[in-house]
């Protein structure tokens, strides 16, 4: 603030010597001006913050800034000034004190970054050399930030974009260099003349999934490590960070932004006792740090894995300490667990998650399969029926459509069991919908942590055919259309997220190597294995007989299809208890199929004595 009080009296002495040609005069007027000016200007100047500012880093705002201070400050000093001294005080001092002051003050302001632009000291041999790969704003902001470091310890080389209409023009006074496809022949020049580039920042956040494979594909031949800016779907979710990560396979997916009605959503949550079940795992962890914002009244976090749900309580309190946040350890297969938990927390909106999912340990795991992902909904769905839960949505799978394998199969009967809600002798409750989607990126068992491990082995990645698609989306998206799709619907509705085109697994595995810095076929194979038990190339997302019905959303449809009656749903049920007691595969399988006879798994045959047992566990319940 010293240095501006002494520009305010420099701007003042330097008008008086321009208005009387160099011949200073000494009068009691201009002592008053002066002491005025500084009166005057000196607090405007505090209360616009013109101290406070980081200099190394000014921008046009701050010379916008610094022009209205001066206006405002010249404007009322020479008001005050005409009424004090009246006409003995010259007109033109007034116009040349207001030009200069501003001159002053915005050379004051700029000359350290001036000086550290242009004056700074060469990059030490330590220095990180970087070529930013993106010379729109986010480029030129990256940029600004990286020459605003006063350590110095990272210098940019120049920059490189796609747009040839860029070539050869400077941004920042650096060049722009060419486009992504000279970044190797840049980096060889730039060792050559012992400049070494360090690293190559992607700085494209709108890229789309097919442009940064082309982006990433540039800079894995440059031979050099690259990382990238957030994309604009993280900063629309919420996540305003500049931190510069590792390229992601996500990034290489280049999904559209999701766009939801987060008042529908907070209207369907705040106040509310919310239950997730299985809600330590990828997506019900998920679930609860999105449902965290939209204030519920309660959350209850319902899991068996109690280490998991440590760790999450740990975090939920932390980011959201007014979070009246309740955790239960239990098993969804012991049905007066879950209903004195719904009970205890007067539980009005669930999320049913919790579920076996792993495809090929389901084959193994039948009788396991069943007691959770079908009785256990079964519990969980009757539970909220018991305690008039106004709504309840059960996270379902795309394997639920024609399954292939024990794990669809389970998933779809517990698709039938939400749809039919409530059965015989159970109160009517609210609303009950499912909600389908497909591969989750990063969750739990996916095949993304699994090309990690193998790369991390020195490989082979594993795929078991070529020809295999799958849909995915990243978990935050996934949410996010779980939590709109909770507020549509008058039940027995299955809700279908749109996950866009499906993906070879083959390219995925590709891309996951380049991201590596390795080349497939050199340092790292992949290696084909063949289709596993309950595996198939390519999922489904609706089947034949369910009827496509609107919705308020772009990326959620409807579905509505044919369901057992309540009774016949229930006497199947009573069957399948009594089945479960002989722990006989392929009696649980056969009844399984009776259910949902689009089931394309292996059923073995029944010898006749097997039959019986089925017609006799129908009988007895």
């Amino acid at each position: 603030m010293t240095a501006l009080l002494g520009v305010i009296l420099l701007s003042g002495v330097c008008a008086g010597l321009l208005r009387f040609d160099f011949h200073p005069r000494s009068t009691p007027w201009i002592w008053i001006a002066m002491g005025i000016a500084v009166v005057v200007k000196g607090p405007i100047f505090w209360a616009s913050r013109l101290h406070a500012g980081d200099w190394r880093t000014a921008s046009l705002f701050d010379l916008h800034r610094v022009a209205l201070a001066n206006i405002a400050a010249s404007g009322l000093g020479a008001l005050i000034i005409a009424v004090t001294i009246g006409t003995a005080f010259p007109r033109s001092l007034y116009i040349l004190d207001a030009i200069l002051c501003f001159l002053f003050t915005a050379t004051l302001i700029f000359s350290l970054r001036l000086y550290q632009d242009i004056f700074s000291v060469p990059p030490s041999v330590e220095t990180r050399r970087v070529l930013i790969y993106g010379a729109g704003v986010a480029g030129y902001s990256l940029g600004r930030e990286i020459l605003s470091q006063p350590d110095g310890k990272t210098a940019i080389l120049g920059f490189l974009d796609d747009d040839q209409s860029r070539h050869n023009t400077l941004l920042l006074g650096l060049e722009i260099l060419g486009t992504g496809a000279a970044a190797k022949d840049l980096v060889e020049r730039f060792a050559e003349i012992r400049r070494p580039v360090s690293e190559i920042i992607i700085a494209i956040p709108s890229a789309t999934g097919r442009e940064m494979q082309a982006v990433t594909a540039h800079c894995r031949a440059a031979g050099v490590p690259f990382r990238t800016l957030p994309s604009i779907a993280e900063l629309l979710d919420g996540k305003m960070t500049r931190q510069i990560r590792e390229v992601s396979p996500n990034d290489l997916l280049g999904r559209e932004p999701v766009n939801i009605d987060s008042e529908r959503i907070s209207a369907a949550i705040a106040g509310e006792s919310v239950m997730v079940t299985g809600g330590a795992g990828s997506i019900g962890s998920e679930l609860c740090r999105q449902l965290a914002p939209y204030s519920p009244r309660k959350l209850v976090i319902f899991d068996q894995a109690e280490s998991e749900m440590y760790m999450l309580a740990l975090d939920l309190r932390k980011r959201h300490p007014q979070l009246n946040l309740v955790t239960e350890v239990g098993d969804i297969f012991r049905a007066s667990r879950i209903t004195q938990a719904m009970a205890v927390h007067e539980v009005t909106v669930v999320f049913h998650a919790a579920a076996y999912k792993h495809v090929p340990l389901m084959e193994e795991n039948v009788v396991e399969a069943v007691e959770n992902n079908i009785i256990g909904t079964y519990n969980v769905a009757r539970a909220a029926c018991e305690n008039r839960v106004s709504k309840f949505v059960l996270i379902s799978s795309d394997k639920a459509v024609n399954p292939t394998s024990v794990m669809g199969l389970t998933k779809r009967v517990a698709e039938l069991i939400v749809s039919v809600m409530p059965l015989d002798g159970i109160a009517e409750a609210g609303t009950f919908v499912s909600v389908r989607f497909g591969n989750v990126l990063g969750s739990s068992g996916s095949v993304i942590p699994i090309f990690r491990k193998q790369i991390a082995a020195g490989g082979p990645l594993t795929v078991t055919d070529p020809e295999m698609r799958r849909y995915f989306m990243s978990i935050s998206e996934a949410v996010q259309l779980v939590l709109q799709a909770s507020t549509m619907g008058d039940g027995s509705e299955i809700f279908v997220l749109d996950m866009g085109e499906p993906v070879p697994i083959m390219t995925l595995a590709r891309n996951m190597i380049r991201l590596a810095g390795l080349v497939e076929g050199q340092d790292i194979e992949i290696a084909v294995t063949g289709l596993r038990p309950g595996e198939k190339l390519f999922e489904e997302l609706q089947l034949d007989d369910e009827n496509v019905l609107p919705t308020y959303h772009e990326k959620i449809r409807r579905f509505r299809g044919p369901v057992p009656s309540s009774r016949l749903l229930s006497e199947w049920l009573e069957t399948l208890h009594v089945l479960l007691s002989t722990k006989n595969v392929p009696l649980l399988k056969a009844h399984l199929k009776q259910l949902v006879p689009e089931y394309r798994g292996e059923v073995p045959e029944m010898a006749d004595e097997q039959a019986h047992q089925l017609a006799a566990a129908a009988e007895v319940s």
